[in-house]
Formats: C-alpha cells, sequence, structure tokens
C-alpha cells in the first residue's frame, strides 16, 4: 500500500516554505504599502470611480488631473472598455476605462472632479460612468465582521469536531489539526492576494471574504471526511497501526477529494478565461483556495495528525506506541 503519511516530513517543509515566502511577501506590502494586502473601500471607506472615456488616455494624466484637488490617496487602474450593444448608443473605438479609488468625496466634490476629467483629460461618456462610496464607519465594520465571522468559525469547527469525535481517543486534536490546515489556506489566500495586489494592483474587497469564508467552508468540510472516516477505521482495525489505519482512510477517500476538486477547476477555468471582468479576480482567488484546501486536508491535516499522535510534534507527547 503507497504510504502518503510517511513522507509528512516533505509536506511539511513545502508548506513550511511556501508559507515563508508568502508571509516575507505580506511584510515587505506592508513596508512599501502599509498594508498587507492592498484593500479596496469595502474595507478602508472612499469613493471609487469608474470612468470611460472617448479617447485613449495615460494614467499619468489622470493623476496629474486629480492632484490639483489635494486628495490624499489615488489608486488608477485600467480596466477594459465597455462596448454597449445597443444600436442607439455610440461606440467609441479609442475609448479608454479606468478605476479610480480616492478619499471620501461629498457629492458636489464628485461632479466637479467629473467635469475637470471631462474638460482637461477627455470626454467622458458619461453613460457609461460609475461612482461608489463607503464612509470609513462601515468599512471599519467590514473589517471587523470579517475578523469575527474567521474566529467564530474556527470556533465552531472546534466544537463540532470535538463533539462528532468524542468517542474517539483525543477528539481535541482533530479538531486542532482541521483548524491548522484552515489557517494555511487562509495564509496562502492572503500572500497570493498580496502578491497580485504588488504586480495588478488587486484589492481585497467584499468578494475576497466572500472567497475565504467559502475556502475555509470547503477546507473544514474535505478535512472533516478524510477525518469521519479515521474514525470509521479505528475500531474496524484494531490489528493495524495508527498510522496504517489514517493511510488508508486517506486512499479511501482521495479519490473524492479530487473528483470534486478537478470539477470545480474546470468550471472556475472556464469563468477565468471566458467570464466578465469583474469577477474574475474572485475566482481567481477562489480557485488558488480551493486547491490549497484540497492539498491541506490530505498533506496537512491527516500528517499533521499523525505527527501529533507519535509525539514528532515539539511540545507534545506523543501516545501512539506500534
Amino acid at each position: 500500500m503507497f504510504s502518503l503519511v510517511e513522507r509528512r516530513r516533505y509536506y511539511f517543509l513545502f508548506s513550511g516554505i511556501l508559507i515563508t515566502l508568502g508571509l516575507a511577501t505580506l511584510i515587505y506590502s506592508t513596508v512599501s504599502t502599509g498594508s498587507p494586502v492592498q484593500l479596496s473601500i469595502d474595507f478602508t471607506g472612499g469613493t471609487l470611480f469608474q470612468l470611460q472615456f472617448t479617447e485613449g488616455v495615460g494614467e499619468q494624466e489622470i493623476r496629474d488631473t486629480l492632484a490639483t484637488f489635494e486628495l490624499d490617496d489615488i489608486v488608477v487602474q485600467e480596466l477594459e472598455p465597455i462596448e454597449s450593444e445597443d444600436a442607439d448608443v455610440p461606440t467609441y473605438p479609442d475609448s479608454s476605462r479606468w478605476s479610480v479609488r480616492t478619499d471620501e468625496l461629498t457629492e458636489d466634490e464628485v461632479d466637479n472632479i467629473l467635469d475637470t476629467l471631462d474638460s482637461t483629460v477627455a470626454p467622458l461618456d458619461r453613460e457609461a460612468i460609475e461612482t461608489s462610496q463607503v464612509s470609513s464607519t462601515v468599512g471599519a465594520e467590514v473589517t471587523q465582521a470579517a475578523v469575527i465571522a474567521t474566529i467564530f468559525a474556527s470556533a465552531v469547527v472546534l466544537g463540532f469536531m470535538w463533539f462528532s469525535f468524542r468517542n474517539v481517543p483525543h477528539p481535541f486534536r482533530y479538531g486542532i489539526c482541521a483548524i491548522t490546515a484552515m489557517i494555511h489556506d487562509i495564509l496562502v489566500m492572503l500572500s497570493i492576494m498580496s502578491i497580485m495586489g504588488l504586480l495588478f494592483d488587486w484589492q481585497v474587497d467584499a468578494l475576497f471574504l466572500t472567497a475565504l469564508l467559502t475556502v475555509v467552508g470547503f477546507s473544514v468540510q474535505d478535512t472533516i471526511v478524510v477525518f469521519d472516516r479515521i474514525r470509521e477505521n479505528i475500531p474496524r482495525r484494531r490489528g493495524e497501526s495508527y498510522e496504517l489505519i489514517v493511510n488508508r482512510s486517506v486512499l479511501e477517500t482521495v479519490h473524492r477529494s479530487l473528483a470534486t476538486q478537478l470539477n470545480a477547476i474546470f468550471v472556475m477555468i472556464a469563468i477565468i478565461l471566458f467570464g466578465g471582468e469583474t469577477i474574475r479576480q474572485f475566482v481567481v482567488i477562489l480557485l488558488v483556495g480551493l486547491t490549497s484546501g484540497t492539498y491541506s486536508s490530505i498533506f496537512i491535516a491527516v500528517p499533521l495528525l499523525v505527527a501529533w499522535s507519535r509525539g514528532e510534534l515539539p511540545f507534545v507527547e506523543g501516545d501512539v506506541k506500534e
């Protein structure tokens, strides 16, 4: 029988390197930009413009014009122009579209900025302009809700694992291993988001929080499936070593995890290639998170459970004897 858990040190080493690089990226982003990841107005508060000019314009032209308003925070990102399918709406072959995030503004200030851009940079397609505002208070509430939701999910997972595995020796241990795998996935998603923020100005918004909580649920559910098979096999195979039982349980469930993941991967890749621009960032992050969730369930949570039982982890004693 092929032994997956026997190579657990390699999995731990790989994840350790991955997490270390991710933390280094988060630290670098914090030093260079003031935040581990770039936050959208959903978290920071402010005003978001989506502007479509009838002519091609450059980023610096927009920045120079906005600089005259003495705004503290300006983030400019180019988007793909929108082409209307309505025959009555005029089209502009050389149009350019931009996303601009800045300070919280009043309605009069917004109108003044739009009029200035229209007159000094290039004519604006007024029908394609979108503006949204989030107060700093709402942004702080969203941030607080995100932290509370993650902590609450961890507490529920720990309680559920303890109750469901109460007839198995050391049920608390299963919950800790599941939460560790979940934290692994969160760090991977944050690291990727930090990298994409530095390279392509991706920003953490409410959709990222949705992807994060989706991955948390997926990762824990995938881990529980494997742990539940371990729980079933322990009384059935009393003559086998604990490590062999765990390895057998992984092999009995791995096909289910891979089949589910492959189906999701095919759908998400199709959305990334052919879906709309507004949802692409969400799907990419979700794809990364689900892939990490499948990996951590098999190669982190389960090997960690075996390592803990054998006393291979620092500051803990093992209880399994061969």
